[in-house]
C-alpha cells in the first residue's frame, strides 16, 4: 500500500470517526429533553430537601429503598469499563478496540453519579462533607467513598489519556467542528506529536491505570457489598456477598455495552467499526459473567435454604413464593435463565436479538438490586407491633420514584455530551490497526 493510499484510509477513518461532531437539531432536541426532565425530578428532590424523607416510602422499618437500590445498580455499571479495559485488554483481547471508549464512558457516567445516588437518601445533605473530616476508618461508609472517588480518578484518567492523540488528530484536520471546541482540543492534547517518546509514555500510563483499575473496580463493589453483609440481617448475612455483587456487576454492565454499542453503530453510521464480530464477542461475554452470577445466586438462596434458620425461612418464603415472589421469578428466570440459553446460540447474539437480550437483562438487574435491598428489611427479627400499614411494607412513592429516575438523566447526559464531542471509537488506535500508518500531526 502506498502513502497516498495510507493517508487516503487514514482521512476515511477520521472522517468516519468525527462525523457526529457537530451541534445538530436532534443533539439540541434530546439534550433540550433530558435538561427539562432533569429539572422536573430535581423539583421533587427539592420537595423532599424542604419536607424531609417523609415523601418518600421509606419508614422506620424499610430506612433503603429505591435510593439504595440505585446506588447499587450506578455502582455496578461503572464496574464495566474494569471488565473491557483492563481485564480483557491485557489478556490482549484486540478486538475490544472499538469498544473500550465505550465502556470507559459508561463507567466514568456511573461512577460519577454514584456519589449523588446515595446523597438522595440523606435528610441532611449538607452534612456529607462530615464523612471526610469526621470519618472513622472503622466504618464501611468511609471505605465506600474512598474506593468510590479513586476508581472515578482512574477512570477518567483512562478515558483521557487514549483521546490526548484523537484531539491532536482532530485539531490538526479539516474535520469541520465548532471552533471552540477545537480550542479545546488543542489545550487537552498536550502539543502530542506522535513521537516515539509521547506513545512511549502514554502506552506506559495508560498500561499501569489498568493494572491499578482492577483492585480499585473490584474493592468498589466488594465494600459495597459489605455494606450489607456486615450485618446480622437474613438475606444479607453472607460471605459471599463480594463476588456475587462484582459477577452481578460484570452483567449489568456488559448489557449497558452492548445497547451502547448498538445505539452508537446505528446513530453515528458506525457499521464498518461496530461490526457483528464485536456483537457477537460481547454476547459471549455477556452470557459468560451471567452464567458465573447464576452460579451465585444460586448459592445465595440455597445455603440459607439448606440450613433454614426462622428469619431466612421467613425472607426466602416471601421471596420464592410470598409478597415478591412475581418479581423475583420474572428476575431470575426473565432476566438470567432464558438470557443465558439465547446467547448459547450464535443467532441471538447478532445486533438486533443481543440488542433485545440486553435491555430484558439491565432492567432485571435493576429490579435484582431492589430484591436485595427492600425485602430482608420488611423481615425484621423483631415482631411489628401498633404501626401503620404503610411502615409494614414498602412502597415507592411518586416523589422518590422522580428522584430515582435524575440519576439516570444525569447518566445519559454525561454519556451524551462525550460521545458527541469526542470521537466514539479511538480514533489514533483504529488508524494504526487499520494501517494508516502515515498518521499526520502537522
Amino acid at each position: 500500500m502506498t502513502m497516498d493510499d495510507n493517508k487516503l484510509t487514514f482521512e476515511k477513518i477520521t472522517a468516519d470517526l468525527t462525523h457526529h461532531i457537530r451541534i445538530n437539531k436532534g443533539f439540541v432536541i434530546w439534550m433540550g429533553f433530558l435538561t427539562v426532565s432533569l429539572l422536573a425530578c430535581l423539583f421533587a428532590y427539592s420537595l423532599q430537601l424542604r419536607t424531609g424523607l417523609g415523601v418518600a416510602g421509606i419508614r422506620d422499618y424499610v430506612t433503603w429503598g429505591l435510593y439504595l437500590s440505585n446506588f447499587v445498580f450506578f455502582v455496578a455499571a461503572s464496574l464495566i469499563g474494569m471488565l473491557v479495559s483492563a481485564v480483557l485488554g491485557l489478556i490482549g483481547m484486540k478486538w475490544i478496540t472499538p469498544i473500550t471508549r465505550i465502556a470507559e464512558t459508561i463507567a466514568v457516567a456511573f461512577a460519577a453519579v454514584a456519589g449523588l445516588v446515595i446523597v438522595s437518601d440523606m435528610g441532611r445533605p449538607e452534612r456529607l462533607a462530615y464523612v471526610f473530616i469526621y470519618g472513622r476508618p472503622q466504618s464501611p461508609i468511609l471505605w465506600d467513598v474512598t474506593v468510590i472517588v479513586t476508581y472515578f480518578v482512574l477512570s477518567l484518567m483512562l478515558l483521557y489519556l487514549p483521546l490526548i492523540a484523537d484531539m491532536a488528530i482532530i485539531h490538526n484536520s479539516k474535520v469541520a467542528i465548532p471552533s471552540w471546541l477545537r480550542s479545546i482540543y488543542k489545550r487537552f492534547s498536550l502539543n502530542f506529536t506522535d513521537s516515539p517518546e509521547q506513545n512511549r509514555i502514554i502506552n506506559r500510563s495508560i498500561r499501569v491505570l489498568l493494572i491499578l483499575l482492577v483492585p480499585a473496580a473490584l474493592s468498589i463493589h466488594t465494600v459495597t457489598s459489605w455494606l450489607f453483609a456486615v450485618t446480622s440481617r437474613a438475606g444479607w448475612d453472607s460471605s459471599i456477598f463480594g463476588p456475587y455483587f462484582v459477577s452481578g456487576a460484570f452483567v449489568a454492565g456488559s448489557a449497558a455495552v452492548i445497547i451502547a454499542m448498538f445505539f452508537f453503530r446505528k446513530n453515528y453510521k458506525l457499521e464498518n467499526y461496530l461490526t457483528d464480530l464485536h456483537f457477537n464477542n460481547m454476547g459471549k461475554v455477556l452470557a459468560t459473567v451471567s452464567l458465573v452470577y447464576l452460579y451465585f445466586n444460586i448459592n445465595e438462596y440455597l445455603v440459607p435454604g439448606y440450613k433454614l434458620k426462622r428469619a431466612d425461612a421467613v425472607h426466602l418464603q416471601e421471596l420464592l413464593a410470598g409478597r415478591d415472589a412475581l418479581l423475583f421469578w420474572m428476575v431470575q428466570i426473565g432476566g438470567l435463565v432464558i438470557p443465558i440459553l439465547f446467547l448459547l446460540f450464535r443467532r441471538f447474539r447478532k445486533p438486533v436479538p443481543v440488542l433485545v437480550i440486553s435491555i430484558a437483562v439491565l432492567i432485571a438487574a435493576w429490579f435484582k438490586r431492589y430484591l436485595i435491598v427492600i425485602p430482608t428489611q420488611e423481615h425484621p427479627f423483631l415482631p411489628i407491633q401498633h404501626v401503620p400499614q404503610n411502615f409494614v411494607h414498602y412502597s415507592p412513592t411518586l416523589i422518590e420514584s422522580m428522584i430515582t429516575i435524575a440519576p439516570f438523566i444525569l447518566v445519559l447526559i454525561i454519556i451524551t455530551l462525550i460521545s458527541k464531542f469526542f470521537p466514539v471509537i479511538p480514533l489514533h488506535e483504529t488508524a494504526v490497526e487499520k494501517g494508516a500508518e502515515h498518521i499526520r500531526f502537522e
